[in-house]
């Protein structure tokens, strides 16, 4: 399969490419089979070999304790038309922003796979036609904490195009999966749980809610998830589903997802609760998936469309006007009432002055 390429100035330092795809990585939806890379005059495979962890494995995977050791290969295979030298190196995975799992570049520092995975060689020179077995040892250290990590394994060839003044990089690889030995504390957590509400005209039709919260894997496993979210009113009346939610990438330990859920019909009901919930899955080492407890976690939301919202607006303007208007009308008439009695008063004193004379 192609790879991806990454072009630097070569005035610059020479940074690797993003990850070529991984072979048949499981988040990538990667089927199982040799990796190739094909471009141009640069043509090779990688596979795993076949030993007593495997025949025709799609990537590693292990179980150590702490402290312990895994000693496996890799086999590189030359199909171009010239002799063509690789780097070999590990480091660390990570999830893109798209779901896939990719790995850090050379110039990135890795903790974890990058630095526990040690290649019998930094480079391979491998003629045409031929292949060559690359042993690699995986130590683990004494104090590793338990749980899972993700990284790989690379092969890597870097050639310089001087018509663009660019390096460019391309990789190879294979998955590394490993679980250390220990208490496992497969946990997901749902986070900045929030709603937002767009009505429509008719004021008491119902609206289109967004939902959106991140999903963060808190525990020491990689985990998947189903999800479901709803929303509805006051005492649960009114109550809109969400469709059919795809689940997120298997997310290593600390990493986060966020998760936008469109969700129609829902009622203009003013004040609009949301439930989100999540049931982790967990893979085990024969590639089985079991649920385990579902995560729930409710919150509020208005859900008050902009006409009913306008129509409030004019409401209390008639209501504060009516008001101003009354209590205008109330000064007015005193005055009125005010000015009769002080003209009355006037009219009495003077019938008063003329009787006297």
């Amino acid at each position: 399969m192609p790879i991806t390429r990454r072009k630097t100035p070569v005035a610059a330092f020479v940074r690797t490419a993003v990850l070529a795809m991984l072979t048949a990585l499981a988040v990538a939806g990667l089927g199982a089979g040799p990796a190739l890379a094909d471009d141009g005059n640069v043509t090779w495979t990688v596979r795993t070999v076949s030993n007593h962890y495997g025949d025709d494995r799609s990537s590693y995977s292990y179980d150590v304790n702490p402290g312990g050791r895994v000693e496996d290969a890799m086999v590189v295979a030359n199909k171009g038309k010239s002799p063509l030298k690789l780097g070999v190196y590990a480091a660390d995975g990570f999830t893109t922003d798209t779901g896939q799992l990719d790995l850090l570049t050379k110039d990135k520092k890795s903790v974890a796979i990058g630095a526990w995975v040690r290649a019998g060689r930094d480079s391979v020179t491998i003629q045409p036609g031929k292949s060559v077995e690359i042993p690699f040892t995986v130590t683990v250290p004494d104090n590793a904490t338990p749980g899972d990590y993700v990284g790989g394994i690379l092969t890597s060839l870097t050639q310089a195009d001087e018509a663009e003044g660019i390096n460019v990089d391309r990789r190879l690889g294979i998955r590394v999966k490993l679980r250390v030995s220990g208490e496992l504390k497969p946990t997901l957590a749902i986070e900045n749980l929030s709603l937002d509400y767009a009505g429509s005209f008719n004021p008491f039709a119902t609206g289109d809610a967004t939902v959106t919260y991140t999903i963060h894997n808190t525990g020491n496993a990689m985990l998947s998830a189903q999800q479901t979210v709803s929303v509805a009113g006051p005492f649960g009346w009114l109550q809109a589903d969400a469709d059919k939610i795809a689940s997120p990438p298997e997310l290593l330990p600390g990493e986060s997802w966020k998760v936008t859920v469109p969700v129609r019909g829902a009622a203009p009901a003013v004040r609009l609760g949301v439930t989100a919930t999540i049931t982790p899955l967990l893979t085990d080492a024969s590639g089985s998936t079991s649920p385990l407890k579902p995560v729930q976690v409710t919150a509020g939301g208005w859900a008050v469309p902009w006409t009913l919202s306008l129509l409030v607006v004019v409401l209390i303007a008639v209501i504060v006007a009516a008001i101003l208007l009354s209590r205008r009308g109330r000064v007015q008439r005193k005055l009125r009432e005010d000015a009769r009695v002080r003209d009355a008063v006037e009219q009495a004193l003077r019938e008063q002055e003329t009787q006297a004379r």
